[in-house]
């Protein structure tokens, strides 16, 4: 007998003693093996009872909502307590989402109306601009990961300038984390309020920032072409995203003015220690889901492309979800949907000394919920890969 039979048949005889224990009249029956066949309600049960860490998910609603309950369902530790969702109070959430309809979880209430006194950690998916006061609003033990971007800017003004309102909570902005993960990660460690990053800033800076740590690019002259599945504009009824305003078309938005271009330019001038600024344009593509950022760039004064493709090989050496690939390979976003990978690679412009960068993410995982959940693992002690290592659904 192997190693993984005996274990397997050890417990689930264990498994099936505590069930027996709580559920004395139920009938077990065994199975043509030997071994106990476990009846659904009492492994919901037992599961259920063995999460560690109970999670309060506002705005379960959305997408980045239904994304959270998605990672968590193989999360072994952390387990969905309250769910908030203010215009489908009362409903269940699989009613709002009927691909979730198979999970056992708590009944959909208004934030009003919610009870934090049995959640530990909060991963908030609320629209920018009502999360600072909910936010301000909740008990102080509690963790929380914000997928908003009301806590990105660490500058309060440049806030006020790009969302046309003023900050409402500065206090809770000067404790706030940004996010990154993996440039960042000792930060979110301590972090009692991590400021999730956007989708567009993540596939940017995670091939940018270790190629300006390095001084191996030029600052002025950055281009980024960026291109974005439209459930990156949210779950909300919008005239623009019609299938028939989507659908057989490119459609490019926020020119010179989309909200992510400051959040972007911030991280980048962090690792400069000096003010950068990039040309950004992003484009809505007819898919779902899934992001590509082509960055071009000037190469410092020496440096080859063999320079770019080892610094970035060098930084992400050993990380679990940023690949860069071989020599030559172009990352497709197909080969990161539904996971929270990075796909990256670096490649020669036909112009002498610039050099072309291109980074694909999932938009709704590592560009928004499954960063979310690799935060709030580390915020809490735990693998930062716990519930995380779906494989990229292809085709």
């Amino acid at each position: 007998m192997s190693t993984a039979t005996f274990s397997s048949i050890c417990f689930n005889q264990g498994f099936l003693r505590k069930c027996e224990v709580k559920n004395r009249n139920q009938r077990v029956k065994p199975n043509v093996g030997g071994a106990s066949v476990l009846s659904t309600k009492c492994m919901q049960s037992s599961e259920k009872n063995k999460k560690e860490v109970r999670i309060g998910l506002l705005g379960a609603s959305g997408y980045t909502g239904a994304e959270i309950v998605r990672l968590l369902t193989n999360h072994p530790y952390f387990g969905i307590t309250l769910m908030t969702a203010d215009r489908k109070a009362g409903q269940s959430m699989g009613s709002v989402f009927t691909h979730l309809a198979t999970q056992d979880l708590p009944t959909l209430v208004s934030v009003k109306d919610a009870d934090f006194s049995h959640v530990d950690a909060v991963f908030c998916c609320l629209p920018h601009g009502t999360t600072q006061e909910i936010i301000k609003g909740l008990p102080r033990h509690l963790k929380i990961v914000d997928l908003s971007a009301d806590f990105r800017l660490r500058d309060i003004a440049e806030y006020e300038e790009w969302y046309g309102q003023p900050h409402s909570a500065p206090d809770l902005q000067k404790e706030a984390v940004y996010g990154l993960t993996e440039i960042l990660r000792e930060e979110v460690k301590n972090a009692r309020l991590v400021a999730n990053p956007g989708c567009y800033p993540t596939s940017i800076q995670l091939p940018l920032v270790p190629l300006i740590k390095a001084k191996l690019i030029e600052h002025g002259n950055i281009i980024i072409d960026a291109k974005s599945g439209v459930s990156g504009a949210g779950r909300g009824a919008k005239e623009a995203n019609l299938y028939s305003e989507i659908a057989e078309g490119i459609y490019s938005y926020g020119v010179t003015r989309h909200r992510h271009a400051p959040e972007i330019e911030q991280g980048l001038s962090d690792a400069a220690q000096s003010r950068i600024t990039v040309s950004f344009t992003p484009h809505l593509m007819p898919m779902i889901r899934g992001m590509q950022s082509t960055i071009y760039v000037e190469m410092s004064q020496g440096v080859m492309i063999e320079d770019l493709y080892q610094q970035l090989r060098k930084f992400y050496e050993g990380e679990e979800f940023v690949k860069l690939l071989d020599k030559g390979v172009v990352p497709r976003t197909h080969n990161v949907r539904g996971s929270n990978y990075c796909l990256m690679n670096v490649f020669p412009d036909r112009i002498p000394g610039r050099a072309i960068i291109i980074s694909v993410i999932d938009n709704l995982v590592k560009g928004a919920s499954g960063q979310a959940l690799q935060n709030l693992n580390i915020m809490l002690g735990y693998p930062e890969n716990t519930g995380l290592l779906y494989q990229p659904l292809f085709p």
